[in-house]
């Protein structure tokens, strides 16, 4: 079988934490403004590095960093402090699309993955750019028929990228789509000077938008409820066939989302992943992992392109369509490790009880998912028993049915 890596996202330590615990084999973030995911609670400080660079390698996890925006004059200096510092820290790669940082990169030695943003989607670019990189993530727009055709001719070629192995391609596997080709959309700068391209989209492709005729003053009826907000990319129909295609890279988008996402969606494709493998992957089992994908966030689901442009691939209703929902009930006072037992202090109103589900996140913990089993109130004070260690400050959800 064809060997896949399972790439995950990672938006703070949350995320981070539950790609690891999830199984991920790497993980991909942003540091600082220079990545398409520019507000500051969806990236990591130059200083974190060292901790994150050890983490994951302690766990035998690889790290990429995406430096994949539009990059300007003035940012240059700062680029290449980032990508110093991504040396000195013995990260495994980074993500990029701008030239300038793929020079300098490659000047000092950091290995290289193309980013979606390049928008490669032909055999002779991914042989132009194996010179720089020896990845290349191809354009989200590109069939299953295409890809493989460009993954047997570069075996058949043997296109190698500067490390002298054939250039590996990526693709995504699960997740956020964009109604931009490959994500560079200019709606958000041209409307708000927010720019997509920075990492600012202020994403005016998931509102909702009326249409009038001008002449007539009637307002035109529409066939979708969200004329621009694609449904999420989800494979799993097809994932034997993707990983037949020779594929080296599932990538899951979801930087934004939270760490129950990473954990859930990671778990589920892991699975899926392994029965491939096993030759025991069935149309029961994809119903089962679809049925678990469902209950963390997302826009109803999608083939993309890989199998030809979907009929209906418009989401159908507001943002999220999980069938199950999170409630912040309270953050963690204390963990009695002996008793095995959490503490913290429920918020004004909220009712919990034995037979609860719940989910526990934190930057150190990652995520701690059970259900509530010897619950006790002492006025606002609550504890129940837990299975596993937690930290301070840690975030306390009750998990509901939609």
């Amino acid at each position: 079988m064809n060997k896949v890596e399972l790439l995950a996202p990672a938006g703070n330590f949350e995320s981070l934490m539950a790609a690891i615990q999830a199984g991920a084999d790497a993980v991909y973030l942003g540091i600082g403004e220079l990545n398409m995911r520019a507000t500051a609670n969806l990236n990591f400080e130059m200083r974190d590095l060292k901790n994150i660079s050890e983490l994951c390698h302690k766990n035998n996890i690889k790290v990429y960093v995406t430096l994949n925006t539009v990059v300007y004059d003035e940012e240059i200096g700062e680029i290449k402090k980032i990508i110093d510092e991504i040396k000195k820290q013995k990260i495994d790669a980074i993500i990029a699309s701008d030239l300038a940082v793929i020079n300098y990169a490659r000047a000092i030695g950091v290995e290289v993955h193309i980013s979606t943003q390049m928008s490669v989607s032909n055999l002779e670019t991914v042989k132009f750019v194996s010179q720089f990189a020896d990845r290349v993530v191809l354009a989200r727009e590109l069939s299953l028929e295409q890809i493989t055709k460009i993954i047997k001719e570069i075996e058949f070629q043997k296109i190698c990228g500067p490390n002298g192995k054939l250039i590996e391609i990526e693709v995504f596997a699960h997740g956020a789509m964009c109604v931009g080709v490959s994500g560079r959309c200019q709606m958000s700068l041209f409307h708000y000077n927010s720019s997509a391209n920075k990492g600012r989209c202020v994403q005016m492709c998931r509102r909702k938008y009326r249409v009038i005729d001008v002449d007539t003053e009637k307002e035109l009826v529409l066939d979708n409820n969200l004329i621009m907000s694609r449904s999420d990319l989800c494979t799993l129909d097809f994932l034997d066939k993707l990983v037949e295609s020779g594929v080296k890279v599932l990538k899951i988008e979801g930087r934004g989302r939270g760490a129950d996402y990473v954990y859930k969606v990671i778990k589920v494709y892991k699975k899926a992943l392994e029965d491939i493998e096993n030759k025991n992957y069935s149309k029961e089992k994809i119903e089962g992992y679809l049925e678990e994908l469902k209950t963390v966030f997302n826009r109803g689901f999608s083939q993309g392109f890989y199998l030809g442009r979907s009929v209906d691939e418009w989401a159908k209703g507001e943002d999220n369509l999980a069938t199950e929902k999170k409630q912040l009930i309270g953050q963690v006072n204390h963990f009695y490790p002996k008793p095995s037992v959490v503490e913290f202090k429920i918020n004004s109103g909220v009712k919990a009880k034995n037979g609860d589900n719940f989910i526990i996140t934190g930057p150190v913990t990652g995520i701690v998912l059970g259900t509530i089993e010897g619950i006790l109130f002492d006025d606002n004070i609550v504890t129940f028993k837990i299975d596993k260690k937690v930290k301070k400050n840690d975030k306390v959800f009750l998990i509901y049915p939609v």
